[in-house]
């Protein structure tokens, strides 16, 4: 059975950039001396689903952050689009939540590292996440794009852990209640 999992960072009023995609009150705060427990997260990942918007984000970042496959979820982009030297490691599909899914169990995939706003928001709808990890990063952006949008009801949840950290970040480890 193939499941969505979720690990991101927002501010304290819930939003994962500015609202021109800026991310560096984020990046400011990063310390490299607290381990938020993304090495054991992406360890147990066996692909990367991310949307066009997180995917220009990181594209020009080298070395290339990612150890594992990325699947760039986009109805705009396409495969020719991509850098040369990310063309074995990433690869853009135009699909639903749901087929994007049945098309990774096919190839054998078990656990998605589903990342991007957008996307979480339409594999939540979709009842495609299985649990969720959210970093609160002490800062009130009061704008920009949030991690959640609308839902048709109720997604209830199960918390599982809190963990504050000497930076100020508070991370809390949830599952979807089914």
């Amino acid at each position: 059975m193939i499941t969505g999992h979720v690990f991101i960072a927002t501010s304290l009023d819930g939003f994962i950039a500015r609202s021109d995609g800026d991310i560096a009150w984020l990046l400011e705060r990063d310390n490299p001396d607290e381990d938020h427990g993304y090495a054991a997260f992406i360890a147990n990942i066996d692909v990367i689903l991310m949307g066009r918007g997180t995917f220009e984000k990181m594209q020009s970042v080298r070395p290339w952050p990612y150890n594992r496959p990325v699947v760039v979820l986009s109805a705009t982009m396409t495969q020719d689009d991509l850098a040369p030297d990310l063309a074995d490691k990433v690869r853009v599909i135009d699909g639903a939540p749901e087929a994007s899914m049945r098309m990774l169990q096919s190839e054998g995939r078990r656990r998605v590292y589903v990342d991007g706003g957008l996307v979480i928001q339409s594999f939540l709808r979709a009842g495609l996440i299985t649990d969720m990890v959210l970093t609160s990063v002490p800062v009130l952006l009061g704008e920009g794009r949030r991690l959640f949008g609308g839902l048709a009801g109720d997604i209830p949840l199960v918390h599982e852990e809190t963990r504050s950290f000497p930076s100020g970040l508070v991370q809390s480890r949830y599952r979807i209640a089914t």
